[in-house]
């Protein structure tokens, strides 16, 4: 069982016509996973964001445009549109990665990640398995958390724009 199949079997059941506003403040139970083949995500992402959403991909530092910025409003998952993250809790940390002290509660699962030989705490969408980052312990107050981000993991909507539907 891959990493994919073991998340969508812990996830919920399908819940049908959920609207991504609705969701804004939905608990994580009632967020129904999203199943798509390799090949439908292809067909929906540019191929940069799928090789960082469903290759477990890193953007280079310093190239994405949401490290500058500033204005309220929320982050979403770029492959299924989730709300993942306020802008109110992004912050400049320094990395080159969009940054968060904290994402909107129960949107994001974790695994361990051996990839650079010692573990670090790698984050995905709960409804779509994208990958989004890894999470460290040196983040500022009040969390301690930096939520370390690829920016073509996300879309940001300003406040006061509608966020889209869910993709379905």
């Amino acid at each position: 069982m891959n990493r994919r199949t073991l998340l969508q079997a812990l996830l919920p059941l399908p819940l049908a016509g959920i609207a991504a506003r609705a969701l804004a403040n939905e608990p994580a139970a009632a967020i129904a996973p999203l199943r798509k083949t390799r090949a439908q995500w292809r067909e929906l992402v540019s191929p940069a964001a799928f090789r960082i959403l469903f290759d477990e991909g890193t953007e280079p530092a310093g190239s994405s445009a949401l490290n500058a910025e500033k204005r309220p409003g929320t982050y979403l998952c770029a492959a299924c549109f989730l709300p993942l993250f306020d802008a109110a809790d992004k912050y400049e940390s320094g990395t080159g990665w969009p940054s968060f002290t904290r994402p909107i509660e129960g949107r994001l699962g974790t695994k361990t990640d051996f990839k650079l030989i010692w573990p670090r705490t790698e984050y995905h969408c709960i409804r779509c398995g994208g990958h989004q980052g890894h999470v460290f312990d040196d983040g500022p107050p009040p969390t301690g958390q930096r939520w370390c981000n690829n920016g073509l993991a996300l879309r940001f909507v300003p406040q006061g724009q509608a966020l889209p539907e869910l993709r379905t």
